[in-house]
């Protein structure tokens, strides 16, 4: 975008502003979908159709943590959803099991 009086790009100063803004807003949505998630889950269903930010072009799965906290991506997901290596994804992590490493 151009300022029209001026011709000139945005100053810096409003630059910085919209993508605080923008940053922001993406936190308070995250922030949202973190509770709606948690609430589907703590409802007891274990479908997810409470929840359908998860039914298309997402996939809940169980990982286990390897060394250096890594988690994988289970090959039909990462199939499914078209995820390349060196793609980046958005994780959402709830531990359901700590401190017992035999599950």
């Amino acid at each position: 975008m151009t300022d029209e009086t001026t011709g000139m790009g945005w100053p810096p100063a409003m630059f910085a502003e919209q993508l605080q803004e923008a940053g922001e807003q993406a936190v308070e949505s995250q922030q949202a979908l973190a509770r709606q998630f948690l609430s589907a889950t703590s409802a007891g269903s274990s479908s997810m159709s409470g929840f359908p930010a998860m039914t298309m072009g997402t996939a809940t799965f169980k990982t286990r943590v390897q060394s250096g906290g890594r988690i994988s991506i289970p090959d039909a997901e990462r199939e499914a959803l078209n995820i390349d290596e060196g793609d980046i994804v958005q994780t959402i992590v709830i531990p359901i099991n700590t401190g017992d490493s035999n599950e």
